[in-house]
């Protein structure tokens, strides 16, 4: 038995529990990846997964981000020909993506637009792309469905004042890129949290902290949320029956 993993350095990997790495895949449409994100297996065994940028690697994260260009992509993977296809193409940093419970379509975050959107895998609207959640009060990183009815999306920072208007002025953009590319330590995510929608993605519940930054994914097992951050060495643990979400 093994798992299905991905890593932003090597592409789509393979690691089975005796710790074995198989790359099965690191470019698709003859275009090599450089910052694979997320990934999830359907099953009929397909893995649906991210490309988040084909342009800069995880180190640059955030000059994608930044430069408002859509490099990303969203991809499958058949472990039975072994080919990788393209399925969505010119995303805005493809994020996070997880499969429906029906199994008939995949959502995917797409972190410079603060929004989730929906990717049909089977039925009458195969193919067909539609907007699933939009202007989220955050920039979105992995989402994660709880088996319960409800996705939990990660927001890495709020969307805040400051946001806006680097939004609105690709100058201000250009500048903090500038600086974030010689100071990596140059702090502007804050606030950040979880957001909680329902299977059409009614917002209900959000979950955040000003103290927290670059939270990267939240999952909901039981009574707790376990959030992971590519800043932190360690999982937070929150007991949702002690902490309630703030009211949507």
């Amino acid at each position: 038995m093994s798992m299905f993993f991905q890593t932003c350095l090597h592409g789509l990997l393979n690691i089975s529990v005796d710790g074995a790495v198989e790359v099965l895949t690191n470019e698709a449409e003859g275009v090599e990846f450089k910052l694979t994100d997320a990934a999830v297996t359907a099953e009929d065994g397909t893995i649906y997964f991210t490309d988040a940028s084909y342009k800069y690697n995880l180190h640059d994260h955030a000059q994608d981000v930044l430069g408002g260009k859509p490099y990303g992509r969203l991809i499958s993977f058949d472990p039975i020909t072994r080919k990788s296809k393209v399925l969505v193409h010119d995303l805005y940093f493809a994020n996070g993506v997880e499969i429906s419970p029906n199994q008939d379509y995949v959502v995917f975050c797409e972190t410079s637009m603060r929004r989730c959107r929906k990717y049909y895998t089977q039925g009458k609207d195969k193919g067909r792309v539609e907007s699933f959640i939009e202007n989220l009060p955050g920039l979105p990183d992995n989402i994660h469905y709880d088996g319960q009815g409800h996705y939990w999306i990660a927001l890495a920072t709020e969307f805040d004042r400051f946001w806006d208007l680097m939004y609105k002025y690709p100058d201000i953009r250009k500048c903090l890129a500038i600086i974030m590319k010689y100071n990596r330590d140059y702090a502007i995510a804050k606030n950040s949290g979880v957001f909680v929608v329902e299977l059409e993605g009614k917002p209900t519940a959000h979950y955040q902290d000003p103290g927290l930054t670059l939270i990267s994914t939240g999952v909901k097992i039981g009574n707790h949320l376990y959030c992971g951050s590519i800043v932190y060495t360690y999982i937070i643990s929150l007991d949702l029956t002690k902490h309630p979400a703030i009211p949507i």
